[in-house]
């Protein structure tokens, strides 16, 4: 039982009171639940990969994304997992590619650039014609320095780097706010009506 507990620990988010509740719905769970989960953990690690082109999980070589055609391939928007690809997708604002990093700088983790598929990244750019990377990385340090990494090595390329605009959220109080986000909205201001 310590051994199941200690194993659902180690998910992402999951703490040691949480993995003692899923292991104990999981022992309480109808024997047939349980096997159909077990089986559906094998067969998508078994089958699932990453992509060719973007590195995005993918059951074949390359994934739906990029098999689209109907897709705009000059723009390319640059994330740091795959579980960004689809947060943007939810929006249906996208229509371009992407390319997942797997990771951001992180030097306290010892986590550099030649960690990160930012090579297999630059090697994409001529070959499929990208006009736009688009870096659409995390709001926190780590996210802000690969990003101006990834500026500094687009921009002698001649490629037009922007990032996601940064600000308050819809429906946010402005007392609510930190000072970051509030300086942040207030740097990436527009005129109103654009």
């Amino acid at each position: 039982m310590q051994a199941m507990i200690d194993a659902l620990a180690r998910l992402p988010s999951v703490g040691p009171k949480s993995a003692q509740r899923i292991a104990f719905h999981l022992l309480k769970s109808d024997i047939e639940e349980v096997k159909k989960l077990t089986r559906a953990i094998e067969e998508a690690r078994g089958s699932v990969r990453f992509c060719d082109r973007c590195f995005n999980f993918s059951e074949s070589p390359l994934c739906h994304i990029c098999a689209d055609e109907r897709r705009d391939g000059s723009v390319l928007c640059v994330v740091e997992e795959s579980r960004d690809v689809v947060a943007l997708e939810k929006t249906g604002q996208f229509r371009g590619r992407y390319h997942v990093l797997l990771g951001a700088i992180n030097p306290l983790e010892g986590t550099g650039p030649e960690h990160l598929k930012m090579r297999e990244l630059l090697l994409r750019l001529e070959p499929e014609n990208i006009k736009e990377v688009i870096l659409c990385l995390n709001p926190n340090t780590e996210g802000d320095v690969t990003a101006m990494y990834l500026a500094r090595l687009l921009k002698p390329l001649g490629v037009k780097v922007t990032q996601l605009a940064m600000g308050l959220p819809v429906g946010g109080d402005l007392e609510y706010a930190d000072e970051v986000t509030l300086g942040r909205a207030l740097a990436g201001r527009r005129e109103v009506g654009e």
